[in-house]
């Protein structure tokens, strides 16, 4: 007897050949809820994503896997879905090589018309002061405050035409950063998983001693979401306010400064210091298994396998550790924040991690803004004044960073990303009582610099209309970004996890590499 007779009408059914449909009012509902909000033209990489189910064999399942699937709702197993098929979606396969991404994260939302994007002709309230220099790639232009990144332009490419339509900071970043709109606006922890926490998942056996996913610390609006603590990003040092919407905080370090105490983010219950850390396998041991809901103790085993990988190696420590670098090799990154967190997360991907990611912060003058990332809003801080300040350093550090990935053989497998979660108006907006200048959000346009990674460089892809409101050629939705990294390190965006209410919900659901790049 069919279960839909038993008056199951929002059920999974399995196609033809595998492929996941979801039927009736579940459908509609889905395609409702991850609908995109706005979209500004018709995308020329933003279709759907084709719901093919990989075919080929990915090993017998474990116990935990038996019992993970023991959870899937009775819908989607009485559907005719068979277990083996949940358990290849969630695992993807095809891995690509020693693939890694450096994510250097412009939170707050960097000024795309300022850095990549200038406008020279458009009117004085629009373009700003800064006047854009040749590269040495023919055609393309960036800001006179970046002269060491325009010789080395051929090793760089330039995203001028992606957007979405999150204009919060945290909606902003769920979105850029899951490929999905979150429910709510201003979120401290994404609904969806964001890509470290992905990749973690699907490459979590890959490097011995050493976490998959590292960050300097959360990101307001990034997580795991459900796909649980085991797969948020080792921290060494990570500060709370960052996932507060707090604006004002210090830069918080990647790196290890002499006489630093190592403490570690590995557990549900926060930071952990070194000598706590045989402390937590002792009671993780203790811990009740009849207690594991929702996937929790799963969660825990894959901490405690990190915790005991990284007690019994240096491998972590060693990578962290500046002074193993020349003196030569510091000055040229710069002794500065930027530079000794740019510095270490060559270290990182060098010794193996596949995802880093880190807050581009930088802490200003007083006299030029109160905030040490890049929302510079009129009553935040001089936007031109806080570029002025911090862009040589960001020119220098970036610059570093890229000629080692070529110096170093890097260049095939690691890629280097900048960007935030949305650009900042094209028109100057001068709001603060001294009626100093500063940009609003703006998710509609923005620029996202790509560097290494075995894609093709030196090239600009996508325009923005004269006055960098919206993009008029090769227009994308930002999850086109997500799918290329995907494709990169050899995951299928269309695999599913299953959510905290047992849904499948796909990595991605549109966006498709994005063709020029390879």
């Amino acid at each position: 007897m069919a279960w839909r007779c038993l008056g199951l009408p929002d059920v999974l059914t399995a196609g033809y050949n595998g492929t996941i449909v979801a039927s009736g009012a579940l459908r509609n509902q889905h395609e409702r809820r991850f609908a995109p909000r706005r979209t500004i033209a018709r995308d020329e990489c933003g279709t759907r994503m084709s719901q093919r189910l990989l075919n080929h064999c990915q090993g017998p399942l474990d116990r935990r896997h038996w019992l993970q699937l023991g959870g899937l709702s009775l819908g989607a197993l009485c559907s005719g879905l068979q277990p083996r098929d949940w358990q290849l979606r969630a695992a993807g396969g095809g891995l690509g090589d020693d693939f890694s991404v450096i994510l250097f994260w412009a939170n707050g939302g960097p000024s795309h018309l300022d850095l990549f994007d200038l406008k020279p002709d458009a009117p004085s309230e629009y373009r700003g002061p800064f006047q854009p220099i040749a590269t040495n790639v023919s055609g393309m232009q960036i800001s006179e405050l970046l002269p060491l990144l325009a010789r080395r332009a051929d090793k760089f490419t330039l995203l001028r035409s992606l957007h979405h339509e999150r204009t919060e900071h945290s909606g902003g970043t769920n979105r850029f950063l899951t490929g999905y709109p979150s429910v709510a606006a201003n979120l401290a922890d994404s609904e969806f998983p964001e890509i470290g926490s992905v990749v973690s998942r699907q490459l979590g056996a890959a490097v011995d001693g050493l976490p998959l996913f590292v960050a300097n610390t959360k990101f307001y609006g990034g997580g795991p979401a459900y796909l649980g603590a085991a797969h948020k990003p080792y921290m060494p040092a990570p500060n709370p306010l960052t996932s507060s919407g707090n604006n004002s905080y210090d830069p918080v370090p990647l790196y290890r400064d002499p006489g630093q105490v190592d403490r570690l983010a590995i557990s549900p219950d926060g930071v952990i210091a070194l000598r706590r850390r045989q402390e937590l396998l002792q009671s993780l041991d203790r811990f009740p298994r009849s207690l594991d809901v929702k996937g929790r103790f799963d969660a825990l085993d894959e901490i405690q396998r990190r915790a005991a990988e990284m007690l019994a190696g240096t491998r972590t420590r060693e990578a962290f550790d500046l002074s193993q670098e020349t003196p030569a090799t510091r000055e040229r990154y710069g002794h500065t924040h930027w530079g000794k967190s740019l510095l270490t997360c060559r270290r990182l991907v060098e010794a193996g991690v596949r995802f880093v990611q880190c807050q581009a912060t930088f802490r200003l003058q007083k006299s030029t803004g109160r905030t040490s990332n890049w929302d510079d809003h009129s009553v935040n801080s001089n936007l031109f004044l806080a570029y002025r300040e911090k862009l040589p350093s960001f020119d220098q550090s970036l610059s570093a960073l890229i000629d080692d990935l070529d110096l170093r053989g890097l260049g095939q497998r690691v890629l280097l990303v900048f960007c935030g979660e949305f650009g900042r108006t094209p028109q100057i907006r001068n709001q603060d009582p001294s009626g100093r200048p500063g940009r609003d959000h703006w998710s509609r346009a923005m620029s996202v610099l790509l560097a290494g990674g075995g894609l093709r460089m030196g090239q600009v892809i996508g325009q923005t209309n004269r006055r960098a409101e919206e993009p008029v050629e090769r227009i994308m939705n930002s999850n086109c970004l997500l799918a290329t990294l995907y494709h990169r390190f050899g995951i299928d965006p269309t695999g599913a996890y299953l959510d905290h209410t047992g849904r499948p919900i796909p990595i991605l659901t549109e966006g498709e590499p994005i063709r020029e790049l390879f």
